[in-house]
């Protein structure tokens, strides 16, 4: 097979139909251009320069050779220049899992930031809870996840990126009952929707915390996993839910939502998980630049 030292040594006679300007352009000596054109000749299998002691022309295989020829060396040239630009993070890919709460939350703000810092990334985004985004980190499927806390995970890194509040969601049509600043004892033996305890274990596990603290016991109708589906259910009246301040950006019609007075006053976290052997240059971009402007503000 051919290389493509001898691809550029045969486009550049091709192009100056002179072995002296093609020498003198890629910075060598006859002898070995001619070398160089021979062998491709050898490994082509046909002859591709007709050259006399006066003139050098292209024979009929050297003309339907050459384009194809100029192509495969900008090819060649492109590839390099591309994982140069690629081993320097002035571009890439990345692989993003979030959950829904990221999705109307940080995510927008994690893909700005990213872009802005490399116009020339290319973004898969993964909408998965967050088992899931876990076991994709694990298998090299996801470089990073945005998503609640978890319990420490092999060869995970996970740093938080903010905090948000609790609000109370309640349905519209009996706001009047409710109290404008409600505290968890508003919620004491009053229809209220629960996370699942399987498919939102960190909500469960923090609500389930928040309100034994209190002394609290709200009747749990239902179990629910996910939050857009929480608000739904709250509109057709079943119950109230306690929800996490960005789910507010859904703007479901028919609830109304007030920030809770529990104490810590923002308590869900939202974090970034990564596996600390990637490699990505990408993913180093947001972790020296990304991660400390979420950090800092």
């Amino acid at each position: 097979m051919f290389e493509i030292s001898q691809i550029r040594c045969f486009v550049a006679v091709a192009e100056e139909l002179h072995f002296s300007r093609a020498a003198e352009r890629l910075n060598m000596t006859q002898p070995p251009l001619s070398r160089q054109i021979r062998l491709l000749e050898h490994h082509v299998g046909a002859q591709l320069l007709d050259r006399t002691s006066r003139s050098v022309r292209l024979t009929a295989a050297g003309k339907s050779f050459f384009p194809e020829a100029a192509r495969i060396l900008r090819m060649a040239e492109e590839a390099a220049s591309t994982a140069r630009r690629v081993a320097k993070g002035e571009q890439g890919s990345l692989s993003i899992g979030f959950t829904a709460a990221f999705g109307y939350g940080l995510l927008p703000d994690v893909v700005r930031r990213l872009r802005e810092r490399v116009p020339g990334i290319s973004l898969t985004l993964k909408e998965l809870v967050t088992t899931a985004q876990l076991e994709a980190l694990d298998s090299g499927k996801l470089d990073l996840g945005l998503m609640r806390p978890h319990p420490e995970h092999g060869e995970i890194e996970t740093i938080t990126l903010a905090h948000e509040a609790l609000m109370l969601a309640i349905p519209e049509r009996e706001a009047a009952r409710w109290p404008q600043k409600p505290g968890l004892d508003c919620l004491h033996q009053k229809p209220f929707l629960m996370y699942s305890p399987y498919e939102a274990r960190y909500f469960y596990q923090l609500l389930q915390s928040v309100l034994d603290r209190a002394g609290v016991q709200p009747d749990v109708v239902e179990y629910v996993g996910q939050i857009h589906t929480m608000l739904a259910l709250v509109n057709s009246g079943i119950g109230a839910a306690l929800i996490p301040a960005a789910a507010a950006r859904l703007q479901f019609s028919g609830i109304v939502l007030r920030p809770m007075t529990t104490d810590p006053a923002e308590p869900v976290e939202m974090v970034c998980s990564y596996r600390r052997d990637n490699d990505n240059p990408i993913l180093d971009i947001f972790r020296k630049q990304v991660l400390d402007g979420f950090r800092a503000g």
